[in-house]
Order: structure tokens, then C-alpha cells, then sequence
């Protein structure tokens, strides 16, 4: 079976890239963003999760059909996470209960 041979240096380079992320990520728990805290940290997982799949799992130097899969597999998890979503946040669209009573007739003057 031939492959890819990939020099160590770029091992020890995306290494060395996800440990800085790693700390990064530390570093940015321990300074008050807002609500910007997670969305900083999940950009800084997505980079780390690139950084894994491209190089370690060897994505980049892939076929086309192995790409095509895992896209596929990204794009079912976006459909999972958009149904979730939207089952969160419709949950507590139910109407309030008024009960059974008529409504009143207006008096015989405003008639």
C-alpha cells in the first residue's frame, strides 16, 4: 500500500500548533467575554479539529470521494444541530390558557 509520507516536522509543527491553541483556549476561559467566551472557544476548537482531521487523519492528501464523506458527515451533523436548535428554541412558544368563558356583549349604548 503506497501513501503519503509526511515529513515529522509537520507533526511536530501541527503539534505545536494545537498546544498554543490548547493554551489559548485555556487563556480565553479565565477573561470574562460576554456571551463572545464561547463562540471564541468553538472557533478555536473548530481551527484544533481541522488541524487534526487535515493532518493527522491525513484528509489532505485524501481522494475526492474520501473529502465528499466526511463533508457529507459535517453536513448531517449541521442538520442535527439545527433540529435541536429549533426544538430549543420553540419550547416555550405554547399560548397561555384563557379558558372556555364568552366574551361579553358590549352595553346596548356603544351598539
Amino acid at each position: 500500500m503506497t501513501g503519503h509520507v509526511v515529513p515529522v516536522r509537520v507533526y511536530v509543527g501541527i503539534f505545536l500548533a494545537l498546544l498554543v491553541l490548547t493554551g489559548l483556549t485555556t487563556g480565553v476561559a479565565f477573561v470574562d467575554l460576554g456571551p463572545w467566551n464561547t463562540v471564541a472557544a468553538l472557533a478555536i476548537a473548530g481551527v484544533k479539529m481541522m488541524l487534526v482531521a487535515l493532518f493527522f487523519m491525513h484528509l489532505r492528501w485524501s481522494s475526492s470521494l474520501t473529502r465528499i464523506v466526511v463533508l457529507a458527515g459535517f453536513f448531517w451533523l449541521a442538520i442535527l444541530i439545527a433540529f435541536t436548535l429549533t426544538d430549543v428554541g420553540t419550547r416555550y412558544w405554547s399560548p397561555t390558557p384563557q379558558g372556555w368563558t364568552a366574551p361579553t356583549p358590549a352595553p346596548a349604548a356603544q351598539r
